[in-house]
């Protein structure tokens, strides 16, 4: 019955397991054009400052060719230059215009992307910009049968609107200028180490939490002498029920929740914490709570209003977070075989969806579902997110809940089996756990980095980490047997005392 209730969790919380990156990666790969002399570029990200009649403008973002010499990383070195309109405009043929070192604006079309390169640098342009039929940004090649390759000037191209208002000043007589460059991700962002201890300490929180109210119950057990059933929500009707509410609605309950037990830890507030009023369709609800939902309503709202602008981070971390902290303290994972299923499963979905998918739809589905490519939206709000703050590029750097959730139910599930058994923090399981964890998630960030800002499945390296420790150590102490099966230790019942044999 284990078995089969891990894998309807583990069908039900998988779509919290977005992936971990990011925002939009600066080198794209290509094996459908393979690389040969002269065309051995990688396609990269290009920053194109504009100014107009010698005032700033609007930054736009165009992708470099296969061919050409690398662009500059550095913007003090990018050289302002202005921009000449081709004439015709395909550049298929030679400028009727007379260049000097001018950047000079085309249209895509009418020939190939080479020869329009050959011909700019012919006559005398210092680069081309070439404005795409569409909004998106498509990756220029060398065809195969071209031969003259050695291009000497970079090729960018732009997306439709940004070369057309570019092309409106021009024809209006404005003085237009521009610098192209693509600046490099710095290896490590302070974002990652900010978003590594929220993640961390989020399970960490959650743990102590989860571990203290299963040594309370288990207490008050001892004391009444029943065979007890905590009235925890079943991880199937929890998770199944967050996915059909929203996540204002998952995030009002969740800072509701926090807030309700931190205040209730002031003895001033103890007396509204534990005096109910009846309401009808939410039955019993404390004085306390009454008094904290409209805030947490209220602070749903703003964010939901304000999501889109710079600062909605702040909002979404602290919602997301307090809703992690009260999933992982209602939901509990009653043994390793149920938390060992669970976690298989999301190791397996996060290899298919990040990797796999990349064959069927020309891209990874989880990257472009967490990113809200194509959709106009600022992705799903079921992640931490932070700034990049040192990165030109800018963005986000991201983690999925179900990264969080999933092995933090392990690593809550280990703590209370150590309060349980009485183990302190070194002969116990949860500081392994705990460890395994931050080291998976370190790990991470280090292959994220490595792979150019490509976004990795966190869970192809968490779980590993975390599940391995666990099971390693468990068979190592001899305790794997309970801990896979009865996911406690054995409690003899206070009240009966054994006689010792004649």
């Amino acid at each position: 019955m284990d078995f089969w209730r891990a894998l309807i969790i583990a069908g039900v919380v998988l779509v919290l397991s977005v992936t971990l990156g990011s925002a939009g990666d600066i080198v794209h790969h290509d094996d459908i054009s393979p690389k040969r002399p002269g065309c051995e570029n990688n396609f990269v990200l290009v920053k194109v400052p504009t100014w107009i009649n010698g005032v700033e403008d609007h930054e736009y973002v165009g992708v470099g060719a296969r061919f050409g010499p690398t662009l500059e990383s550095k913007e003090k070195r990018a050289i302002n230059t202005r921009v000449a309109l081709a004439n015709p405009s395909d550049c298929c043929s030679t400028p009727k215009n007379n260049l000097t070192g001018e950047v000079i604006l085309v249209h895509r079309g009418g020939c190939s992307f080479t020869k329009k390169a050959n011909i700019a640098e012919a006559a005398g342009a210092s680069a081309i910009l070439i404005i795409n039929y569409h909004i998106a940004l498509m990756k220029m090649v060398c065809a195969t049968n071209e031969t003259d390759v050695s291009i000497g000037i970079p090729v960018v191209m732009l997306p439709h609107d940004a070369g057309l208002k570019l092309e409106k000043y021009l024809q209006n007589n404005s003085a237009v200028s521009v610098q192209l460059y693509s600046p490099l991700r710095p290896l490590v962002d302070i974002a990652e180490v900010f978003l590594w201890l929220m993640a961390v300490g989020t399970i960490l929180c959650a743990s102590y939490w989860s571990a203290w109210s299963a040594r309370e119950a288990a207490i008050e057990q001892d004391k009444l002498l029943k065979d007890g059933s905590d009235e925890i929500l079943s991880l199937e009707v929890w998770f199944i029920e967050i996915l059909v509410v929203l996540f204002c609605i998952g995030g009002i309950e969740g800072l509701q929740t926090c807030l309700v037990t931190l205040l209730s830890c002031f003895r001033w507030l103890e007396h509204a914490a534990q005096s109910f009023v009846k309401i009808p369709f939410f039955g019993a609800v404390s004085y306390l709570t009454l008094a904290i939902s409209p805030f947490c309503i209220a602070f749903a709202v703003v964010w939901a209003v304000y999501r889109k602008f710079s600062y909605a981070w702040i909002g979404q971390d602290i919602l997301g977070i307090a809703l992690i902290i009260t999933v992982l303290q209602i939901v509990r994972v009653p043994n390793l075989k149920v938390g060992t299923v669970l976690l298989s499963c999301a190791f397996l979905y996060d290899i298919f969806w990040v990797f796999v998918s990349k064959w069927w739809f020309h891209e990874s589905v989880m990257i472009v579902v967490a990113r809200g490519d194509r959709s106009g939206e600022d992705g799903i709000p079921m992640l931490l997110k932070i700034p990049r703050m040192f990165d030109p590029w800018g963005g986000y750097s991201i983690i999925g809940f179900g990264d969080i959730i999933l092995p933090g139910l392990l690593v809550a599930f280990s703590l209370r089996y150590d309060w349980l058994a009485k183990k302190n923090l070194r002969a116990g399981y949860f500081l392994w756990a705990m460890t395994a964890y931050g080291l998976g998630l370190l790990v991470t960030y280090v292959a994220l980095n490595l792979m150019d800002g490509h976004g990795q499945p966190a869970l192809l390296y968490i779980v590993p980490f975390t599940l391995g420790t666990f099971l390693t150590l468990g068979k190592k102490r001899g305790d794997l047997k309970i801990l896979w099966s009865r996911g406690e230790p054995e409690r003899p019942c206070p009240h009966i005392q054994f006689q010792p044999s004649q």
